[in-house]
């Protein structure tokens, strides 16, 4: 189950349902963004965010909603192999809505510097210092071959924060069993038409707009 947390996992917490409900389930939908498309310029550009938010967000609920009915089709029928076929396919979307859901409320207009209380001094032990985190967590996205994303999680039996890297679509919870504390999307559609082929340059900006009361409640709604 995903963790818990505000406006994010309103929309996420259905895709973690077990998938024999789905025959009652809801619709996933688009959540709004919690600022305007040009609210992290400079730093992310306002056609980049439109186009993020309104197309690839969005063909990532409209492909998982028929993957689900599909799927609902399947488990009716007693058909097996159709059912295993859909895998890919929810496991790509699911992914899809559920990383940018917690993405968007990852950043702000007002973001950037440094986290505060708890989160800072579970940096600090767990990374030696803020700049190591950064560091780190920057060279992990950075690294992605491909599209992916990097992600600082809490590993909850270790009571530990830990960095990791997933490829494509695939949800940090469901592959990695992290919870999810903050995610940097690394697939070019998050920067290219405005930092072109060089993603370091994207990641060196998007610190300006990370939004530590966001992953710092996170933090603590996961340490419960």
């Amino acid at each position: 189950m995903l963790c818990r947390f505000a406006a994010a996992s309103r929309s996420s917490a259905k895709l973690a349902a077990p998938l024999g409900c789905l025959v009652s389930r809801q619709k996933h939908t688009l959540p709004d963004l919690p600022y305007d498309y040009a609210a992290l310029e400079p730093h992310i550009n306002a056609e980049i965010m439109q186009l993020h938010h309104s197309k690839h967000h969005a063909t990532y609920v409209n492909n998982l909603n028929v993957a689900e009915e599909k799927y609902k089709e399947a488990l009716a029928k007693g058909d097996v192999t159709t059912q295993v076929s859909l895998q890919p396919a929810l496991k790509f979307n699911g992914g899809g809505h559920i990383n940018h859901t917690i993405f968007w409320t990852n950043l702000s207009p007002n973001g950037g510097g440094e986290p505060k209380g708890e989160l800072m001094e579970a940096i600090k032990r767990d990374f030696g210092s803020f700049a190591n985190f950064k560091e780190k967590l920057t060279a992990v996205s950075v690294g992605v071959q491909g599209s992916g994303w990097g992600w600082l999680g809490y590993n909850k039996e270790q009571g530990r924060l830990q960095i990791a890297a997933c490829a494509n679509q695939d949800p940090l919870q469901g592959t990695t069993g992290l919870i999810p504390l903050l995610g940097i999307d690394v697939w070019e559609h998050a920067y290219y038409l405005q930092y072109k082929n060089v993603r370091p340059d994207y990641l060196k900006a998007i610190w300006n707009v990370i939004n530590w009361e966001n992953v710092s409640s996170r933090y603590a709604t996961c340490k419960k």
